[in-house]
């Protein structure tokens, strides 16, 4: 295989057609059918087939497709390194969270990392498991501290942190703000704020529905933004489900109040997530160490 190879089959995931992925990479689109045919042979599999104009990914290129944004991710990873050696020892550190781990745990790490590092660029994302672990997956990240979505990952490494709870949650002057217990009927009587579709607290939520054997509400607002979901909280009479040491935060503020209403299913342990095979650079060995104690 060659680099260009890898470059050809990135850009048609990304683009869907044969013609697009070739101007991407400045190509004939028959120099570039030439090319994925090569690279088929090499490994001995099909990896696209046709789907109206553009391609579809078989089986088997979705498994070389998942390798390459790997191999991808490995390089971007080492260029944001390099460029930080050049830099005399600064660079950049991209860091994905869930909304639980954000508050304190991942709060006081940085702070002491600030310390050992004082001149580190830090950026960091909050979003759902799912979508942040994509994002490690393609180089994005340099670290995702979240769970581990639905289905195996053969790819990353999982080191566990701590448990999730969840609360139900609703603005201070809610009516169900002060009942001393809700059952899940009353919750039904007021629209939702939810995480996108494929989460694991949307999971949990849909579990909770399932086992009332209740629909969702119509009219969901969906969101993974916790600014968002407070703001509309605040302005009416809408319910949302939120990790409980977030929302014992706020609660405490005034901001918002956690109705007497026990979810079931809880949310699984999270941890720090590292992409394997990628070799961690110092930044992020020293914020895992202080993550995890």
């Amino acid at each position: 295989m060659r680099m260009r190879q890898v470059a050809l089959l990135l850009a048609i995931g990304r683009s869907g057609t044969l013609r697009a992925a070739a101007s991407e990479l400045g190509m004939s689109q028959p120099a570039a059918t030439k090319m994925l045919h090569e690279l088929e042979h090499a490994l001995g599999h099909t990896l696209f087939e046709r789907a109206g104009r553009g391609l579809k990914l078989t089986e088997s290129g979705q498994c070389v497709l998942g390798h390459f944004q790997g191999l991808q991710g490995s390089l971007d990873a080492l260029t944001r390194e390099l460029a930080g050696i050049e830099q005399g020892g600064s660079g950049k550190l991209l860091i994905g969270s869930i909304m639980a781990a954000s508050p304190e745990l991942l709060t006081d790490s940085l702070l002491h990392l600030r310390e050992m590092h004082p001149n580190l660029a830090i950026e960091i994302t909050v979003d759902t498991s799912d979508r942040l672990t994509n994002a490690l997956r393609r180089g994005d990240l340099d670290l995702v501290i979240g769970r581990v979505p639905e289905g195996a990952i053969d790819d990353m490494d999982f080191l566990p942190v701590a448990d999730e709870a969840l609360s139900v949650v609703a603005g201070p002057t809610h009516p169900l703000a002060n009942k001393p217990r809700v059952v899940f009927t009353e919750l039904l009587n007021h629209p939702w704020i939810l995480q996108p579709r494929g989460s694991p607290m949307r999971d949990v939520l849909e579990q909770e529905f399932r086992r009332h054997k209740a629909r969702l509400p119509r009219g969901l607002i969906e969101t993974s933004s916790i600014l968002t979901t407070m703001n509309l909280l605040v302005r009416s009479d809408m319910i949302a489900v939120i990790p409980a040491e977030v929302a014992a935060r706020y609660e405490a503020h005034g901001l918002l109040a956690c109705l007497r209403y026990a979810v079931r299913q809880q949310l699984g342990v999270f941890g720090c997530l590292t992409a394997r095979g990628r070799p961690p650079s110092p930044p992020v060995r020293q914020l895992l160490s202080l993550l995890l104690g």
